[in-house]
């Protein structure tokens, strides 16, 4: 790994939010930015600091077959068809954010057989790390769910050359992915809203882009900053009487 590689990584570990509790961390951007590998990389780095950290991916919970491509194939049905959300959020995100010792599984589909999974449940580790590599980690159904979410920007050339390589799929036949992902930052304005933004062109020189500094425990929304405070249920009902005017 490159010195500039692993300085990215670090600073990123270090945005983290110093929270008692599991931290949930996405890595977003476009087809062929590099998520999985950036993700690999955080994991790998955040183990090696003595964090535990368990690592998956939202390919993991796509639709069958034949619900994603039902109604064709093209940007449109890429980002509304593609992922199973309400499967990621109660297999695995949402018992995540309820704590250590809380039932999830990683995986919920196969992509590759097109089969549904029934995998074993493991237990969320006290104070662990989930780093999910996700396209579209910000849309409405999930963006509330993350602790940090980093994004890498590649440009569309470079995604599609790289597509080709990996997949050996025509640069024409990708449009879909790039229309999907019109669409994404249309709806979520997913750049403006990260966390962490990380220019990926190389992926062995990733770069920070400068950005005004997120204060410690907030989270950028596409309406501004937001801050999660966990209490107990008492304080927290009080809190809503108070804000009720009750």
């Amino acid at each position: 790994m490159t010195p500039e590689r692993l300085a990215v990584l670090a600073r990123v570990a270090d945005a983290l939010p110093d929270l008692d509790r599991p931290l949930l961390v996405a890595v977003d951007g476009g087809d062929g930015a590099g998520k999985t590998w950036f993700a690999d990389d955080l994991a790998r780095h955040l183990e090696e600091t003595g964090r535990v950290t368990v690592r998956a991916s939202v390919d993991d919970f796509h639709h069958p077959r034949s619900f994603r491509h039902e109604l064709g194939r093209t940007g449109e049905t890429v980002w509304g068809r593609s992922f199973d959300y309400r499967a990621l959020r109660r297999e695995l995100l949402d018992p995540w954010g309820h704590g250590p010792g809380s039932a999830y599984r990683c995986r919920h589909h196969d992509l590759a057989t097109d089969t549904l999974l029934d995998e074993a449940q493991l237990a969320v580790p006290d104070h662990g790390v989930l780093v999910v590599d996700a396209v579209f980690a910000q849309r409405e159904e999930l963006r509330d769910s993350w602790d940090l979410v980093v994004w890498l920007e590649v440009g569309d050339e470079e995604r599609v050359r790289r597509l080709a390589a990996r997949d050996g799929v025509a640069a024409d036949e990708q449009r879909r992915y790039l229309d999907a992902h019109r669409l994404y930052r249309d709806a979520a304005d997913p750049v403006r809203s990260a966390d962490v933004v990380v220019d990926n062109s190389d992926p062995d020189r990733p770069a920070l882009v400068g950005r005004p500094v997120v204060p410690q425990g907030w989270h950028r929304t596409p309406h501004g900053l937001r801050r999660v405070v966990t209490t107990d249920r008492e304080t927290a009902e009080r809190i809503n009487r108070l804000l009720g005017g009750g």
